[in-house]
């Protein structure tokens, strides 16, 4: 799981610093330990947030740490990239006092990091089971699920394609937020349970092939590829999750004095936009066809980017890129073009990021795309399961691990256990 310690996403510095301790105390003791606690309810992975942040105010350091992996496996990413302003600290009892809600996620770093540095280790795999369970795909709802499957003493092996484990975490996630090798670190916490086998290089197609080499199986193979505009002149643009993968895994060189447009209007269309400008490029544009308060990416992302003064031209749709010129018309309301409204945006680099192809699962009932699968991830096959991306159509990084544990708990149950 080696990467080369010279790649692009390494300029970049952290946009959350982390808390020193006396900060840590500080901010842990403005919190109401709320009963019914509001911050649990909004948490994927139902965190017992106060329980965590009650022992980072009395010196238990550890204790918290365990409150946290124990709900949540994958808590030290959570803390870095989980849009905390819309989850757990979105429902601080603060918020509707006017003030400042509690750092929840500079908190759960806090005492995620500090386990990682001193070596804590909370869970020690089941006694063994003698059933098996196959893992496709290696991204965070794999790797909950099978840290889950682990402690219930099921045998587990994760298949991937990649030669990297960590899904979007360790290849798609801002730099800003986190860096590839933090996510390898969290890889290699959660392997640590022990008789996790891992085989990288290895793209499944056939899930009933696969069938007949375990007990159950746990699809969690995140989206396809990048989404194309279908337009003339796409194919010298690039899309955008690849090209992030490409400069947290390697080096990418762009002419910075050269102006880029990124299209779209979710959340990877503003990561790349504040990444261009990381990278030193000033003149950054975004293109999206809706207008600024219907885009999908979060506010505080965006308001985010402005600050770092990415332009923005809404209600506009590419319709050819061609010598470093991106062709767009404006569009009215209902997303038709205007007549007469043709005009075009400078563009050396164009980054495409209108969503990732979905899936086709043999086999398996698809709708939209998206697996269909029961509260549990059962699957319209007896023993397949899923989680994360390819079932739920892309959501945060807690919801995968919140989704991979659900599934390795009904897959225990499944398999005969209590």
């Amino acid at each position: 799981m080696d990467i080369p310690s010279d790649r692009s996403e390494v300029v970049f510095q952290d946009f959350k610093a982390a808390f020193t301790p006396a900060q840590a105390v500080t901010e842990a003791n403005r919190c109401l330990f709320c009963a019914d606690a509001p911050c649990v309810q909004a948490c994927p992975t139902e965190i017992e947030i106060p329980q965590f942040i009650r022992k980072i105010a009395t010196g238990n350091l550890k204790g918290s740490a365990r409150t946290i992996f124990d709900s949540n496996i994958l808590g030290m990413s959570c803390a870095r990239v989980c849009p905390v302003e819309v989850l757990c600290a979105g429902a601080c009892v603060y918020n509707h006092r006017g003030e400042e809600p509690i750092a929840i996620g500079k908190l759960q770093r806090y005492a995620t990091d500090e386990a990682f540095a001193k070596g804590w280790r909370f869970f020690t795999a089941g006694k063994a089971t003698g059933k098996s369970v196959g893992l496709v795909g290696a991204g965070p709802a794999s790797l909950a699920a099978a840290h889950e499957l682990r402690r219930r003493g099921h045998a587990v092996t994760i298949y991937d394609k990649r030669k990297v484990v960590g899904g979007l975490n360790t290849t798609g996630v801002a730099p800003y937020k986190m860096k590839s090798d933090r996510s390898l670190d969290e890889v290699r916490y959660v392997l640590g349970i022990g008789g996790i086998e891992v085989k990288t290089g290895v793209e499944v197609t056939d899930f009933v092939a696969l069938q007949k080499q375990h007990d159950a199986i746990f699809i969690g193979v995140g989206l396809g590829a990048d989404s194309k505009l279908g337009i003339p002149g796409e194919d010298r643009t690039h899309g955008a999750v690849e090209m992030i993968e490409k400069l947290k895994l390697g080096r990418v060189a762009f002419d910075k004095t050269k102006p880029a447009v990124v299209v779209g209007g979710g959340n990877t269309a503003l990561d790349a936009v504040r990444e261009l400008k990381g990278l030193g490029i000033d003149n950054v544009t975004l293109v999206y066809r809706g207008q600024e308060p219907s885009m999908s990416g979060y506010q505080h992302e965006w308001a985010a980017a402005k600050l770092e003064n990415v332009r923005a031209q809404w209600q506009t749709q590419p319709v050819a890129y061609e010598g470093g010129v991106l062709k767009c018309v404006k569009l009215d309301a209902a997303k038709k073009a205007i007549a007469g409204s043709d005009f075009a945006v400078p563009a050396e680099l164009v980054l495409v990021a209108i969503g990732q192809a979905k899936l086709a699962v043999p086999g398996l009932k698809v709708e939209k795309g998206c697996i269909v699968a029961d509260e549990n991830g059962a699957t319209s096959v007896r023993g397949v399961f899923t989680g994360g991306d390819c079932m739920n159509g892309g959501k945060e990084v807690v919801n995968a691990a919140a989704e991979g544990k659900r599934a390795a708990i009904a897959i225990d149950k499944f398999l005969g256990g209590k």
